[in-house]
């Protein structure tokens, strides 16, 4: 009886959407929350990112987050459009392969979105310069977890009901309890930027690229070219977000992190091989954008399972995703909000209940769409997979360009049975 009418707690590691989201969602469900981030304070709109695209049910569930709903809208720019191109650098030509005018994502930036998020919870909610160290659960079936302040360097233990884990795609929590897992590298890394032109929206580089692009700021381009592809879409505020995947061995990469720093040859490099791909108008942005940053590519096997006792995975610490079917923010915020459903309806007293289904409910539908997601990539990059040739956009049927759709991916559109 004191179980049932105590507070339950939950100790969140990791700061970014998903920990974040996960506050709000187990806030809603009557929880008390203490979300742990090593980074040492919030993002501002100046912090290196990158574009994201939000599905309508993200959309919906961000607003019942937010204290001002509207906000969500104020701060990002609809993709209305998905629109898959080619493009002949030797012709100079491009055409499209096919297009989905009925796609409703939004566009925001990373930094943008946190903030949002981040703003509309209660202070003191999260506890920045926090580093995760250890964790673990007593047989009263409490967790606790230790964690080291990163001004003072003092070492203090935080206790709570369940941990849940969203560290991110190399999460030391899963390491625990799966220690073997490996992530898979791809075969390509992304080089990224996003160009801020507020202060030069006439520019002869946006002009032409408006030109060359004229649904540029409700569309999501896809261009492809022989073996490779890249992403074009415009941000609020006058930013233009810009991908190119490029096939290549697996580089070096620092501990801890997919992202990896480039040099200033590193990036001449790259300009002077975009020059052999794309088109001028969309290699001028490339040029103009300041401080691009190159990630490489990994995902993993789909996991099995995402709890053990009383500490959960959510986000890419439970499904590490390639990014070509705009899931990776999506299901995250999904996680959370089903994670604070399935706590809701069963109560601390019946936590492992709340779990098993959580798992039952997310786990299938992330299996299936970090597999498509990795086909998709190595479709789009012109890679060897068993059962067909790799892809030609110069040679390409109508039935296979209509399979790059973004809408072909398992679970496009639906809601969970909790979240109705």
């Amino acid at each position: 009886m004191e179980e049932a009418k105590r507070k339950a707690k939950a100790v969140v590691v990791g700061g970014s959407i998903a920990g974040i989201s996960c506050a709000h969602a187990l806030i809603a469900a009557g929880w008390d929350v203490v979300v742990l981030e090593k980074t040492p304070s919030p993002p501002t709109s100046s912090t290196t990112g990158a574009g994201l695209g939000i599905d309508p049910l993200s959309q919906k569930l961000i607003q019942s987050w937010l204290k001002q709903p509207q906000l969500l809208e104020f701060n990002t720019l609809p993709l209305t459009i998905d629109h898959e191109q080619a493009t002949d650098w030797d012709k100079k030509i491009t055409w499209t392969l096919t297009r989905d005018e009925n796609f409703n994502f939004r566009a925001a930036h990373w930094a943008d979105l946190h903030s949002l998020l981040y703003n509309a919870l209660p202070q003191g909610v999260v506890l920045w310069g926090h580093f995760f160290l250890s964790f673990c659960v007593s047989s009263a079936k409490s967790v606790k977890v230790t964690t080291k302040v990163l001004q003072s360097g003092d070492t203090i233990d935080i206790e709570g009901d369940l941990l849940v884990a969203a560290d991110g795609c190399l999460s030391s929590i899963r390491k625990t309890f799966l220690p073997d897992l490996k992530l898979r590298y791809s075969g390509y890394c992304a080089w990224r930027g996003v160009l801020d032109f507020s202060e030069n929206e006439n520019s002869e580089t946006i002009l032409q690229l408006k030109k060359a692009f004229p649904a540029l700021g409700i569309c999501n381009y896809f261009i492809l070219g022989v073996g490779t592809h890249s992403i074009l879409y415009q941000l609020f505020n006058k930013r233009m977000n810009w991908i190119w995947y490029n096939n290549q061995p697996e580089p070096d990469l620092e501990r801890n992190s997919v992202t990896t720093k480039v040099s200033r040859d590193m990036i001449e490099e790259m300009y002077e091989a975009a020059e052999k791909v794309w088109i001028p108008e969309f290699v001028k942005l490339m040029r103009e954008t300041k401080e691009p940053f190159l990630n490489a590519i990994y995902d993993s096997e789909p996991l099995e399972r995402v709890f053990w006792d009383n500490v959960v995975l959510i986000g890419d610490a439970a499904h590490p995703i390639s990014p070509h079917g705009a899931r990776s923010t999506n299901m995250s915020i999904l996680d959370a909000a089903v994670l604070g459903k399935c706590l809701e309806k069963w109560g601390l007293e019946n936590l492992n209940s709340a779990l098993e289904e959580f798992q039952s409910i997310r786990q299938p539908v992330n299996a299936e769409q970090v597999l498509f997601s990795r086909r998709m990539g190595r479709i789009k990059q012109g890679l060897v997979l068993p059962d067909r040739e790799p892809f030609d956009p110069r040679t390409a049927s109508q039935e296979d360009c209509v399979k790059l759709q973004l809408r072909n991916i398992p679970f496009f559109s639906d809601i969970p049975y909790i979240l109705m």
